[in-house]
């Protein structure tokens, strides 16, 4: 898998893997989430690839005092395969690299595979 930078020419994908993951709520716009990313450290928005395909993602952040995790996401046909791990190991670096002391992974109560 190649991990990368989010690119606007994956938003369709990225939410649609956001939707099969059940990540998306009505109260949370992902197109919306998106843009507030892109505006603040982008860098930290990770996209996994397989074959022109994209099968994970992390959208990382740091405000100074913890790392966030969020939208971590992988295709259920590929998980349980070390991806999730992969691209989690590369949010981590790239929040170490900032100073980043601590990182808080957000999980819904109700993601019992987790």
């Amino acid at each position: 898998m190649e991990i990368r930078p989010f690119q606007p020419s994956d938003e369709a994908a990225v939410v649609a893997l956001w939707e099969h993951c059940g990540l998306v709520r009505p109260w949370n716009d992902p197109h919306k989430d998106i843009q507030r990313k892109l505006a603040v450290r982008p860098d930290l928005f990770l996209v996994g690839v397989l074959q022109d395909e994209v099968v994970a993602t992390a959208m990382a952040g740091y405000e100074g005092h913890r790392g966030w995790i969020s939208y971590l996401a992988v295709s259920p046909e590929h998980q349980r395969t070390g991806l999730g791990r992969a691209i989690m190991d590369e949010a981590e670096r790239l929040l170490r690299e900032t100073g980043c002391p601590k990182i808080n992974l957000q999980v819904r109560s109700t993601n019992v595979q987790v």
